[in-house]
């Protein structure tokens, strides 16, 4: 009989242990996306998949997002997400808010959340991670307008900033960083800031003035992917490529043509593998109690610094131009 126990103890124990060895070395984080079929978000997965590489971990993601872009769906999914007990859940939200009450609960859970791309309120996540900052967005665009300069064989010119509306928050934000950063780039004079509303044909004809007013303008600056590609078609009918070069924000599916005819000679926007990889990376190390309330490790993107409310920007937008626009064109 006292063998027969001490069988059945040894066995319960090493059964013990071999299921928390299991559980140690098999992670899974949930990687929920605004909808399924997107580009972006395709890319992202691509680099939480390079993440967990990386790391060597045994870690399975479940990439995952509704059919259509709803926090409802996305709701769903978070709960059933929770009942497969993962250890971390990574989102980009389609609605700041109605997710936090679900997500809320994975936490009280024990499951760790990460907010990238499109971020959850603060109280639903531990960490939202922004794919820039505004910083970061103002000096990337004054640097294209650099670079543009150069590419048109010009010690010194004229710029133009080409914005949305005079309203929208962002855009005036970044302009106002633009113009900080001015300072460090003597060779460029601004003369003049105009709106196209993101509408396709006023950002066209305000392009058009814009030419026809400065004769020495080197570049067009439009943080906004509607005013770049309105702006290069512009410069394009005009006959200016080469010699006015447009440049800012813009998605590498629109802008491809441009880039290769000469009208764009290279323009910026955040990196969907490098944030998807971030954001796996970030929510790993939450999972393994390896992050401050003021710092976590981003592998190969560096180290994110936390705000008060676990807001971080991973990184200067990405640089597109002739040498890798057309990769990236496939993906968004």
């Amino acid at each position: 009989m006292k063998l027969t126990k001490i069988i059945k103890v040894t066995l319960v124990a090493t059964s013990i242990i071999a299921s928390s060895f299991a559980q140690a070395a098999n992670l899974r984080i949930g990687l929920v996306v605004k909808a399924q079929g997107i580009g972006f978000f395709e890319a992202a997965y691509k680099g939480a998949k390079e993440a967990t590489a990386e790391i060597k971990d045994d870690i399975e993601i479940i990439y995952t997002g509704p059919v259509t872009p709803t926090a409802e769906g996305q709701i769903e999914i978070i709960n059933s997400l929770i009942s497969q007990k993962v250890d971390a859940i990574v989102v980009s939200a389609n609605d700041p808010d109605a997710l936090v009450p679900i997500l809320k609960r994975a936490q009280q859970r024990g499951i760790k959340v990460v907010s990238f791309d499109s971020g959850v309120a603060a109280a639903g996540r531990q960490i939202h991670l922004n794919p820039s900052s505004n910083e970061l967005i103002g000096r990337m665009n004054i640097e294209l307008a650099a670079a543009a300069l150069k590419a048109a064989n010009s010690t010194e010119g004229d710029i133009a900033i080409l914005s949305a509306s005079p309203t929208a928050t962002n855009q005036n934000i970044w302009i106002g960083e633009m113009e900080k950063a001015l300072p460090d780039f003597p060779q460029l004079n601004l003369v003049a800031t105009v709106y196209g509303d993101d509408l396709a044909d006023k950002s066209y004809r305000e392009t058009q003035g814009l030419v026809k007013t400065y004769p020495n303008l080197k570049a067009i600056v439009a943080p906004t992917t509607v005013g770049i590609l309105a702006a290069a078609q512009a410069v394009t009918d005009m006959g200016k490529t080469g010699e006015v070069f447009v440049t800012g924000l813009g998605l590498p599916s629109e802008l491809a043509g441009h880039v290769e005819s000469g009208a764009v000679n290279s323009f910026a926007i955040w990196n969907p593998i490098d944030l998807g990889y971030a954001a796996t990376y970030i929510a790993y190390n939450l999972i393994q109690d390896n992050a401050s309330d003021t710092q976590v490790e981003m592998g190969r993107m560096g180290v994110a610094e936390l705000d008060a409310e676990g807001n971080a920007a991973m990184s200067s937008p990405f640089v597109y131009d002739i040498s890798n626009v057309a990769e990236f064109a496939k993906i968004f």
